[in-house]
Parts: C-alpha cells; sequence; structure tokens
C-alpha cells in the first residue's frame, strides 16, 4: 500500500476531474474516463497510476446497503481510557483492528479518547462487541453508545475542487 502523503499535494483541474469521475464510477474504463477528462488513454492511466503511488488514490471499493445484507444497525460509541501513554493507546489501537463490525475509529481530543462507528445485525451481536470485546479491554475506563434512528446523510465521497494546494 503506498504511503500516505502528509500534507495536501498539487493537482491540477485534470487530475480533480479524473479523481471525481473515479469517485461516481470506479469501473469507467479508461477509456471512457479519458474521453470525460479529455485526455488519450495513455496519459489518463498514466496519471492515476501517479496518484496511486502517491497515496492519494488508496483503493477501490463498491458501496454496499448494509441492511440489504442484515447489517441494520449502526451504532456510535464513544470510548474513553483509563491512560492515555503511548503504550495504552497503541494497546487500544491493535486490540480494535482486527474487530471486523468496528467500521471506523478516530482518536480525537475532548471530552472521550475515541469515537468508533459499528455496524452490527442487531442488538444482541452489538452487546457481544460490547461486551465481549470493547469492555473486556482493561484500558478501557468507560464506553457510551448512540444508536443510529436514521441516516440522514452519508456521503462517500470527498469533494476535490475544495482541495488546496
Amino acid at each position: 500500500m503506498p504511503e500516505k502523503p502528509s500534507s495536501v499535494v498539487n493537482l491540477d483541474a485534470t487530475d480533480m476531474a479524473i479523481l471525481t469521475a473515479l469517485q461516481e464510477n470506479a469501473r469507467m474504463p479508461v477509456v471512457e474516463l479519458a474521453r470525460r477528462v479529455h485526455l488519450s488513454p495513455t496519459p489518463c492511466t498514466l496519471r492515476i497510476r501517479r496518484m496511486e503511488q502517491e497515496g492519494i488514490i488508496t483503493g477501490y471499493h463498491a458501496h454496499l446497503a448494509p441492511r440489504t445484507l442484515g447489517h441494520a444497525l449502526m451504532v456510535f460509541v464513544t470510548v474513553s481510557l483509563k491512560s492515555t501513554d503511548e503504550k495504552t493507546l497503541r494497546a487500544f489501537n491493535a486490540a480494535v483492528k482486527p474487530v471486523k463490525q468496528i467500521l471506523e475509529c478516530h482518536m480525537v481530543g475532548g471530552g472521550f479518547d475515541y469515537l468508533l462507528k459499528i455496524r452490527v445485525r442487531d442488538m444482541g451481536e452489538y452487546r457481544e462487541i460490547l461486551g465481549g470485546k470493547l469492555g473486556a479491554l482493561p484500558m478501557v475506563e468507560s464506553t457510551h453508545s448512540y444508536f443510529v434512528m436514521e441516516e440522514v446523510k452519508e456521503v462517500p465521497f470527498l469533494d476535490v475542487s475544495r482541495a488546496r494546494p
């Protein structure tokens, strides 16, 4: 996997058009993509490969409808740790990474240490995650769960027009 850029990279209008088009349809044939961004296929492919190597494009994914696959319950969980020394943070990070139901884990500043986004089948599966995985971690002081009643907006795309050099 390419190294992630540590700062904003310079992208020209054609690069941003390629990124926008790929976010809309990553399965678009390169000939069609090249036509849309006013390039021939070879330079278009070279730009895509460069952005992959620079860590701007980090992968290609299918966007799935969780409810259709039986993952109806989404829960946001705040986690407070007993300590925030480096060893504890690394241990917590390592403990949550293999838990497939945890879709996102963010270390945050504020009234708690981590914010997790969890997607499960039902309350029973969530209870297993909370009690068997999160609550069992010795560094966890407390958790608070917030159950999603309605998903109002979820956008998997970045507005690349707002990227700044």
